[in-house]
């Protein structure tokens, strides 16, 4: 099996240096970029399986980078930030990062976070042959609406309040689709570490509370004011909506 490939973006020679050799040194392949230009080449040209970007990249901006890149994939990102660039963090993880890190940081943390962000990478991602073998000759499909929108697990759909398609993350929407089918349970992060695919979950690892803040951005009213999804303290979350489940029966011979 090929060796993951993680492409590091920082304008600063002495970083990049810096990732590149503890990374390579784990097992890694990597490459180096200092502008979206370098960025989109080499991801044209090489499968990247994780990016890690800086934000303050001098006269380019991470956080356009980051939405550039969201356009048109999904592979995890890591931003680097500054200690108190809490303002571009957040939009950062607005925008489709998957974990970030701050500045200073120490080479084993980096490590950690991209091994523990990969794993949930590939945990969420099917192979081609489950695909296959989980497609029947005729099913039922399952809508799950609750608070004026409908979710169609099986197409990885969500339809707002005024019946558009929200664009969610694959990543996100297994997220909403564990909480649509335990509603009203308490879940600590752990179970939803578990649930949505990943391997292990530590005090520092802040993977699901940026997914949590990226989908109330998507179904809350007010993001600012939950109302769905609940933070339970000292816990975890729960899914605090009524859910009605309607099951749709789907002949795939009359809409091939």
């Amino acid at each position: 099996m090929t060796n993951p490939t993680v492409l590091v973006v920082d304008d600063d020679p002495k970083i990049r240096t810096l990732l590149r050799n503890v990374l390579e040194d784990d097992g890694f392949r990597v490459c180096e970029a200092q502008t979206e230009e370098e960025v989109l080449r080499i991801m044209a040209d090489t499968t990247v399986s994780l990016i890690t970007l800086d934000l303050n990249l001098g006269s380019e901006s991470g956080i356009e980078i980051a939405r550039h890149i969201r356009r048109t994939s999904d592979v995890p990102i890591i931003m680097v930030t500054g200690k108190d660039d809490v303002i571009d963090r957040v939009v950062g993880l607005e925008v489709g990062a998957d974990d970030y890190i701050t500045k200073p940081f120490h080479v084993r943390e980096v490590i950690a976070r991209i091994r523990s962000v990969l794993r949930r990478s590939e945990a969420a991602t099917p192979t081609a042959e489950a695909i296959v073998e989980s497609v029947p000759a005729s099913t039922a499909s399952t809508q799950f609406c609750f608070d004026g929108m409908t979710a169609i697990p099986d197409q990885m759909k969500l339809m707002d309040r005024t019946n558009t398609e929200c664009e969610l993350t694959s990543g996100d929407f297994k997220l909403l689709d564990v909480f649509l089918n335990r509603p009203k349970r308490i879940l600590s992060r752990d179970q939803l570490m578990d649930l949505t695919g990943g391997t292990e979950w530590n005090p520092l690892d802040r993977a699901i509370d940026n997914q949590i803040a990226r989908l109330r951005k998507k179904i809350e009213r007010e993001p600012s004011d939950p109302k769905l999804i609940k933070t339970v303290r000292g816990v975890g979350y729960t899914f605090a909506c009524d859910v009605e489940v309607v099951q749709m029966s789907v002949d795939p011979a009359k809409t091939a």
